[in-house]
């Protein structure tokens, strides 16, 4: 049983059905909680639709899942993030950047180009051009330096006890917020996450990457710290990926097939999947 404080959530992105690797991630949350929260991630408007909204209640109904409280909705909250991201612009943790796509590319394949593929800083020294920002396209990025010389280099704890510190090169300039979506992944989690009081952030091992950033961004916004539990990912037999875009079999096509729901949800407490997929190697 989980210890009465655990609060854990699901956040899925409603740009799809939901798929069998959601429901692991749902079914492992739910049952690592005492509270288990549910948020739409719906910042994206070009990929986002309300009827996948209606899907991944349907599909959580389905396996017998049931969330804590009204579900959050990040669309509904980007007032509250502007304003963590105008905190970080009153302290000068935050620059805005003009380049496009095209534009890191071709710095990024120069023979001067940063290898790692990470953001070269083409923007970081510039000064704030308000006129400019006014006319011209432009995100805003963290000044990684910055942030790292005020909050030292992040660590955070696994669910089993483990405590990592972020290595060099693990944090970059990441985009907090751009124009056509007033948050980035990495900012809407931290503030959402503390909102909601999750102690047990719950997800799957493709997103451990994203944990130095947002522990960091924690860190700046004076956030509380939760513990984190990054689960295998559910594999096809033959080591690909389930992701919508490749058109993974859904909890909805599942259940057309006559699936029990809460039978699916139960294997899947007992570490089982159905034939035809495993789970990633540890």
């Amino acid at each position: 049983m989980p210890h009465p404080s655990v609060i854990t959530r699901f956040a899925p992105s409603p740009s799809g059905r939901l798929h069998l690797g959601h429901a692991w991630s749902a079914v492992t949350g739910r049952d690592a909680g005492a509270a288990w929260k549910l948020r739409i991630e719906d910042l994206d408007p070009g990929r986002c639709r309300p009827e996948f909204v209606d899907g991944i209640t349907e599909d959580l109904a389905w396996l017998g899942l049931d969330w804590d409280g009204p579900p959050l909705v990040q669309s509904a909250r980007t007032a509250l993030y502007a304003d963590a991201l105008d905190r970080l612009r009153a302290e000068g943790l935050v620059y805005a950047c003009f380049c496009t796509r095209a534009d890191i590319a071709a710095s990024l394949t120069a023979p001067h180009g940063d290898a790692g593929g990470s953001y070269p800083g083409t923007c970081r020294a510039l000064p704030d051009d308000p006129d400019r920002r006014a006319t011209t396209p432009h995100c805003w990025r963290l000044d990684s330096g910055k942030a790292l010389d005020r909050a030292g280099q992040p660590s955070w704890s696994e669910a089993d006890g483990a405590r990592f510190t972020a290595r060099a090169g693990d944090i970059g300039d990441a985009i907090l917020a751009r124009k056509d979506a007033p948050s980035s992944y990495h900012l809407a989690c931290v503030v959402d996450d503390a909102d909601s009081g999750v102690t047990l952030v719950v997800r799957g091992a493709d997103l451990r990457p994203s944990t130095p950033t947002q522990r960091l961004l924690q860190a700046l916004l004076g956030l509380p710290e939760p513990t984190y539990l990054h689960h295998p990912l559910v594999l096809h037999d033959d080591g690909r990926r389930l992701a919508k875009r490749d058109r993974a079999p859904t909890l909805a096509a599942m259940r057309d097939a006559g699936v029990d729901g809460r039978a699916l949800a139960d294997r899947i407490r007992a570490g089982s999947l159905p034939l035809g997929f495993r789970l990633a190697d540890a």
